[in-house]
């Protein structure tokens, strides 16, 4: 086996060889507006990388619903990277994973020997699709054994851990991305542009909320708030993040916050957050209230998505009559190509760690407000 540092100088130097052969067709695709794509967005992944590495290794870390529901499928989608590890707590989910995607023995982990993936070089990325409380750990483990991160949303549970893990990707001379699929969707991509170009002039209202139809949690880590279990944590993302690329703005406060906890954990959380130029945005989550929709209400006319954050069907329209309706084959996949194309490329990656940190410093101040009744500064 190689050592940590002789993959990582292979991997640089076939990074900078499929990026002389990727990148110019890549920057030529931004901006175009023919597949009705916002200016400055990058193009889908499907450029071809010719050489030996045309895939990065992913290993999910956590076989959870999200991970066997749609990671996994989505990975049979991607063209720039492949399902080829695992890492569980569940013995008994190996067989049937490795037998339905075709997963070599050795690139099996659990939860413990999870480093010793450091020595294995099928493997450049690890997805933490874990509860909340576990994403800093297990993060900064795999990027101490030298691997990629992609790391679910949302990225931890406080600012210093969001920090932590971030300061072990950058020290440990890998990428991080933050499982934001939303930013990478093309109806999404679309609105994130208005808040440039401004096609009906002056922002003046945001509404972002988030939230499904079901029961009050009373088990498992979502009934615990210690480990991330909480509609504000889990919904409240979509919410926040939803305002912040709506607006292209970081909020200057947070007005006010109110959180329905029936039991353990809040399932419902309203807010309204202060942002520049006298925009009012008002957010809302909830595990037990569905809503899905993001809009905007401009001094000239209006635009919307809805719904907003569901895993298909995304769609919107604007006040003139005009549709927001590109269809998406797969969300998930999209995310994950185009993750693999900046690691491919050497290129920024779409969503760093720095934008889950600025949501999970919101997420904090809410609940800061909600508890006092105050208004919370975040400048």
């Amino acid at each position: 086996m190689k050592s940590t540092q002789e993959r990582r100088k292979f991997l640089r130097q076939s990074t900078k060889a499929v990026g002389a052969l990727l990148l110019p067709a890549y920057l030529s695709g931004c901006g175009s507006r023919g597949d009705n794509r916002s200016a400055g967005e990058p193009a889908p992944a499907t450029q071809q990388v010719t050489n030996e590495r045309r895939k990065l290794g992913v290993a999910l870390v956590g076989l959870g619903g999200y991970s066997s529901g749609q990671l996994a499928p989505a990975l049979q989608l991607t063209e720039h990277c492949e399902l080829r590890g695992i890492v569980t707590g569940s013995p008994e989910k190996i067989p049937v994973w490795r037998e339905k995607y075709g997963i070599p023995e050795a690139n099996v982990y659990n939860y413990e020997n999870m480093d010793e993936v450091a020595n294995n070089d099928d493997i450049d990325v690890v997805y933490i699709v874990l509860p909340t409380s576990l994403h800093a750990q297990f993060a900064i483990r795999a990027a101490k054994a030298g691997k990629h991160v992609w790391c679910e949303k949302p990225m931890a549970m406080d600012v210093e851990e969001c920090q932590a893990v971030i300061d072990a990707c950058e020290t440990a001379g890998v990428k991080l991305s933050i499982g934001y699929r939303m930013q990478h969707e093309p109806n999404t991509r679309t609105l994130i542009g208005y808040a440039e170009s401004k096609p009906f002039g002056k922002m003046q209202t945001v509404k972002s909320e988030a939230g499904y139809g079901g029961q009050i949690p009373t088990s498992g880590w979502r009934s615990r708030p210690e480990m991330g279990g909480s509609a504000l944590y889990d919904m409240g993302v979509y919410s926040i993040n939803g305002l912040r690329y709506a607006t292209g703005l970081e909020p200057l406060a947070v007005k006010s916050a109110v959180q329905y906890v029936p039991k353990t954990t809040d399932v419902t959380t309203s807010y309204e957050l202060i942002f520049p130029d006298g925009i009012v945005a008002k957010g809302k989550a909830s595990v037990v209230e569905n809503t899905n929709i993001l809009r905007v209400d401009c001094a000239g006319g209006w635009y919307e998505l809805s719904p907003m954050q569901s895993y298909n069907g995304v769609e919107g329209r604007r006040s003139d009559g005009h549709l927001l309706n590109q269809p998406i084959e797969s969300q998930q996949a999209r995310q994950m190509d185009d993750d693999a194309l900046a690691i491919l490329n050497d290129t920024p990656v779409m969503v760093p760690g720095s934008e889950g940190l600025k949501d999970i410093r919101i997420v904090r101040a809410i609940i800061e407000s909600a508890k006092t009744g105050k208004e919370v500064s975040l400048i």
